[in-house]
């Protein structure tokens, strides 16, 4: 007799915990299927975007979004980013949200805060083509800083050189690359204030620039005045030393 109680007690057990098993496992499929079924969706992009690119259709898309709301600044259709035009670049399947882009009024999108550039306020970012030997150009990171030589070849032969800038800012190096043209001579960004970056881009267009590298503890500033081949010849002549 109390063998049949034991199994009618270990029958009613199994079958309350079949029918919690049951009762909890629907509870959580229906609440999991609230949570990724709540009709949103949000833009991402289709493939990388670079900044400048112009969104047309095929550069975006629009995934399911599981949350009531989508992030702050996202798009729910394709149609709200037609047309912008991207400020910085966004990779593949990641979210395009306001501060990538620059829309037009009529298409009902707050203005996005300007993009950080990182130059400072009253100066520039010029890029020059640097005639150097890899040496330097290897040692150069952001953040060091440079003397900037010209060099000129004038029409009579004669070559001049002439320290133009002194104790300017890296903010960029970019090495040398290889084109159907040839090996293109590497670019590095500098920080100059406006009548710096004017001398920067005279001698970018008409002369070859070179970069010397300073301690960044030397802040002595020395004359630039214009130097020539015919005067370091004559004067290691006379002295016996450059």
């Amino acid at each position: 007799m109390k063998k049949n109680n034991v199994v009618t007690l270990l029958g009613i057990a199994l079958a309350v915990a079949i029918i919690s098993t049951g009762v909890f496992y629907g509870l959580f499929v229906n609440k999991l299927s609230s949570s990724t079924g709540s009709g949103k969706t949000l833009v991402v992009a289709a493939h990388w975007l670079k900044a400048g690119t112009l969104v047309k259709d095929g550069d975006v898309k629009t995934i399911p979004w599981p949350a009531p709301e989508v992030p702050k600044g996202g798009f729910e259709t394709v149609d709200q980013v037609l047309g912008g035009t991207v400020f910085d670049t966004i990779a593949e399947d990641e979210p395009v949200l306001a501060p990538h882009l620059s829309l037009a009024a009529s298409q009902g999108a707050p203005a996005p805060a300007p993009p950080s550039t990182g130059v400072p306020a009253g100066m520039r970012a010029v890029s020059v083509h640097v005639a150097d030997s890899a040496g330097v150009l290897a040692l150069l990171r952001a953040g060091h800083r440079v003397d900037v030589q010209v060099v000129k070849k004038q029409d009579s032969g004669a070559t001049e050189v002439r320290t133009a800038l002194q104790n300017l800012e890296v903010f960029s190096v970019n090495p040398a690359e290889q084109s159907s043209q040839g090996q293109n001579a590497p670019v590095v960004t500098l920080l100059a204030k406006p009548s710096q970056a004017d001398v920067l881009a005279a001698a970018d267009a008409g002369a070859k620039v070179r970069l010397i590298l300073r301690n960044p503890l030397d802040l002595e500033m020395r004359g630039g005045s214009t130097l020539s081949l015919d005067t370091v010849m004559h004067g290691a002549s006379a002295s016996g030393r450059p």
